[in-house]
């Protein structure tokens, strides 16, 4: 369930953060939505808008290893037989400080058996004239180093038009080829000549998208960016910083009844999926140290 949540405000933007998961709720721009809301008091559908930590994206049959010893965590996903998108989509987190439009919560992860680690990790959100601003920042309150990502997942809407109706742009060179059935990382591939090739703009279509996009360009302000953009003229965007070097984009396949393709996931993650076996891009976050990752969704 949602939990209690809290009221943002500035100028042109309104956003609702909800402290079960310290979700973006609603979030939107002259009253458009610039996200896919979901109902307050009730279950959040498919993560929406939830801080996604200590690791993103899937760890197959919840086992992983780390400094020699074995884990195992909990398989929240069992059509896959996975563990998805760590602890603090399941968390309340704790208010620490608000404004009109700022926020502050944080909510602290293990010890538990599957991760004996101790981290506090906190969600900073402000409206300003560029839209929300997240800053997430994890500290290792424990005494030995701890396995660590993080990502947000908010589904962006660009407008009234369906999904497949939208433009896209994705500043990546390379995604993630998974495997069909669990999608599993295999190997990753350049985009150049293949569906997934969005670093120039041009409409989704008919295409299925739930893939890891890396070799990201960062501008010279160590910016990246994705857009979505409406035929009629709207658009979103997501912006964030070199501490993730990597973005899930999702396109909302469903099988019926549930509600098909009503956003586009943007996920800049800090390490692909399944880093925590892997090893690649993962955050060893040793006792004392601290993670900093920070993203914007804006109206364009």
């Amino acid at each position: 369930m949602t939990g209690a949540e809290y009221g943002l405000r500035h100028g042109d933007y309104t956003a609702l953060i909800t402290a079960r998961g310290a979700a973006v709720r609603v979030l939107q721009h002259r009253g458009r939505d610039l996200v896919v809301p979901f109902p307050a008091g009730g279950p959040n559908p498919h993560f929406r808008g939830v801080v996604v930590a200590p690791w993103p994206n899937r760890i197959p049959d919840g086992t992983y290893t780390f400094g020699g010893v074995d884990y195992q965590v909990p398989v929240n996903e069992p059509a896959r037989q996975c563990a998805l998108h760590g602890f603090t989509p399941g968390l309340d987190w704790t208010l620490e400080a608000r404004t009109e439009s700022a926020l502050t919560l944080s909510s602290s992860i293990g010890p538990t058996p599957g991760y004996p680690f101790a981290l506090t990790v906190t969600a900073r959100y402000r409206l300003d004239g560029d839209g929300l601003h997240t800053a997430v920042t994890a500290a290792n309150v424990g005494d030995r180093a701890s396995p660590y990502g993080v990502c947000p997942h908010p589904y962006l809407l660009a407008g009234p038009a369906p999904l497949d109706a939208w433009s896209l742009e994705v500043p990546a060179d390379t995604f993630l080829e998974v495997t069909a059935d669990r999608l599993l990382p295999l190997a990753t591939r350049p985009v150049a000549g293949h569906e997934y090739d969005f670093r120039a703009a041009r409409v989704i279509g008919a295409t299925a998208i739930d893939h890891a996009f890396t070799d990201v360009a960062f501008d010279g302000e160590g910016q990246a960016c994705v857009l979505v953009r409406d035929p009629g003229g709207t658009g979103v965007g997501m912006a964030w910083d070199r501490s993730s070097g990597w973005v899930q984009l999702y396109t909302g396949d469903t099988e019926p009844p549930l509600p098909n393709r009503l956003g586009l996931a943007v996920e800049p993650m800090s390490c692909p999926p399944d880093a925590f076996n892997t090893g690649t891009d993962l955050v060893r976050l040793e006792p004392g140290a601290s993670h900093h990752a920070a993203w914007r969704i804006f109206a364009t």
